[in-house]
């Protein structure tokens, strides 16, 4: 009989997890224990690709460590599920505001995703996007840190990063990142539909992606140090999009 772990953030047994799949229940990853092989197994990791959800195989005695009566095979879920690119599009249309996004680069750090996500809520961002790989996934520490924001700021995985901010400057948008030596981020017209690209704690915006921004903007500083958290530079450069979309409305 399948079970649901006493974790939040995991459900185990085939039956748990196949149902979990069917009604599209945000899935950050599963995990089949190297050597299943057998129907159930089968059943649920083409169901998984067919619904694009991450695959993984793990020994069955490092399973036995994240939950019991797993029967080889765990769902790592999400507090709330993901949306899609075209959802968060629809309803920056419902609002009938110019869509804001932020694409966030490889932010591997929950609690700065959660302090973005509630900052997004706070200043009128209309979704985030955030990488299927390298970058945290949506658990139940961004949802704690985004303090409820979490329920109300639609947040969509994506494939490629590059190929995505291509698709959204192609469908009319103004790619903006943040970076150290760009220009002064009151010469951005944010009025446009806009995707706010923010890169990684460490590494800030990777090249690829960076070379397809329309423009990279700095945050004056007064101080010694030079560089701010993620999610601080998040929250300062949607101010700035928020202030200037109410000056020009």
């Amino acid at each position: 009989m399948s079970e649901i772990s006493v974790k939040k953030d995991i459900i185990c047994g085939k039956n748990a997890v196949v149902e979990a799949l069917k009604t599209g229940r945000g899935i950050n990853k599963i995990v089949v224990a190297l050597g299943n092989v057998g129907g159930g197994a089968k059943e649920v990791m083409n169901l998984a690709k067919e619904k694009g959800v991450m695959l993984d195989r793990m020994p069955r005695e490092r399973m036995d460590k994240l939950a019991k009566h797993h029967q080889g095979i765990v769902a790592f879920v999400t507090p709330v599920p993901y949306a899609t690119v075209e959802d968060i599009l629809e309803r920056a249309k419902a609002k009938g505001e110019p869509p804001f996004l932020l694409l966030l680069d490889e932010i591997t750090d929950p609690r700065n995703l959660g302090a973005i996500i509630r900052s997004a809520e706070a200043f009128g961002a209309h979704g985030i996007l955030i990488p299927k790989r390298r970058s945290v996934p949506l658990n139940e520490t961004v949802a704690k840190t985004s303090a409820g924001a979490i329920e109300y700021v639609p947040v969509a995985r994506i494939g490629n990063s590059v190929q995505t901010l291509e698709k959204l400057k192609k469908d009319g948008f103004w790619a903006v990142g943040a970076d150290m030596t760009g220009d002064a981020v009151e010469k951005i017209d944010f009025s446009l539909p806009t995707v706010l690209v923010i890169g990684s704690e460490g590494k800030g915006i990777s090249r690829l992606l960076k070379e397809k921004l329309d423009y990279a903007v700095q945050i004056p500083m007064m101080g010694e140090i030079n560089s701010l958290n993620a999610s601080v530079a998040a929250a300062i450069l949607m101010y700035e999009v928020m202030k200037r979309r109410k000056l020009n409305g």
